[in-house]
């Protein structure tokens, strides 16, 4: 049996945790183990994992402390002590509901992948409000999802994720060197793109994303969201989000195909050209986004120098 490194951040979840530690005692495929790293939490967190930790076999699940700098840095904590172990690894939020097959369908994905090949698979998302109430369903992927949609969009979200360990090895050494990013599934993605690997995508949903005032990333559906997305487009936002995650990139530039060096090349000078060298440079870069309508905004925002 394929063994699975589950890496959970956790910080003042107590609330949601039980729920989610529940799901993932009862996924059908049962070679797993877990590791949690804590970043401080002030409430009953530790505890509730300690009381798991108890009820399961001897050194299934772990609990380590967080480097105490937000999720992003404590999944980049978590993916450098597992990464180079050969195993497959799935990112855990502490606030979802697993649906029992999310690790066995996500083990079947992932066998599309050509031998030796870097992969990582995700699933749509059914958004729950915060009593597991059904709100939605995130949409499908209409376009590839290759390195030049990831320079741009955060696709595949990242409590959906598993990753071969093929590509566990390769972010593991892309983390090595780089500096702060500001989202850890959307650099993976950058990452296993950029390298020739492949992000595969299952339609079915796996996991119940919760929904309530205190997530970090939520639900990029309805006007307020798009309200949310447009301030950050119109303002500093976007192009500090783009030049934080071209710096990751750049320190793994080696690992990147040299065709994807090009891209990287282009859509950096696209930030930093005047107008109209960088309405050129974006359009040579062939960067996009997955709806039409985004891509539209995309173009405008561009031609208006507004990234």
């Amino acid at each position: 049996m394929r063994e699975i490194c589950i890496l959970l951040a956790s910080y003042n979840g107590a609330t949601w945790l039980p729920a989610q530690l529940d799901s993932i005692a009862a996924q059908s495929h049962q070679g797993w183990r877990l590791v949690i790293s804590d970043d401080g939490s002030r409430d009953a967190t530790t505890a509730i994992i300690r009381s798991f930790a108890a009820s399961r076999p001897e050194g299934q699940v772990s609990l380590i402390g967080g480097p105490g700098r937000g999720a992003c840095a404590n999944f980049r904590f978590l993916l450098r002590g597992a990464g180079d172990k050969g195993c497959f690894l799935a990112f855990a939020d502490q606030d979802d509901v697993w649906l029992p097959d999310r690790l066995e369908r996500g083990l079947a994905v992932l066998r599309r992948a050509a031998a030796g090949q870097p992969a990582i698979c995700g699933n749509r998302l059914r958004y729950v409000d915060a009593g597991l109430g059904l709100r939605g369903l995130s949409p499908l992927p209409r376009r590839p999802l290759s390195f030049r949609n990831a320079l741009v969009q955060n696709v595949l979200s990242g409590n959906t994720m598993l990753i071969n360990p093929e590509a566990a090895r390769l972010l593991h050494r892309a983390e090595a060197g780089a500096p702060a990013f500001p989202l850890h599934d959307w650099w993976a993605c950058q990452v296993v793109t950029g390298a020739g690997g492949c992000t595969l995508f299952d339609p079915e949903p796996n996991l119940l994303y919760r929904q309530h005032g205190s997530n970090l990333v939520g639900s990029n559906r309805g006007p307020r969201s798009i309200l949310a997305r447009l301030r950050r487009y119109l303002g500093p936002g976007y192009t500090d989000l783009a030049r934080q995650n071209l710096a990751a990139l750049t320190a793994a530039r080696d690992l990147l195909t040299p065709s994807n060096r090009a891209v990287l090349d282009l859509f950096a000078g696209a930030l930093d050209a005047p107008w109209p060298q960088k309405i050129a440079l974006m359009r040579r870069s062939g960067v996009y986004y997955q709806s039409r309508g985004a891509q539209a905004a995309f173009r405008l925002l561009v031609a208006l120098g507004r990234i």
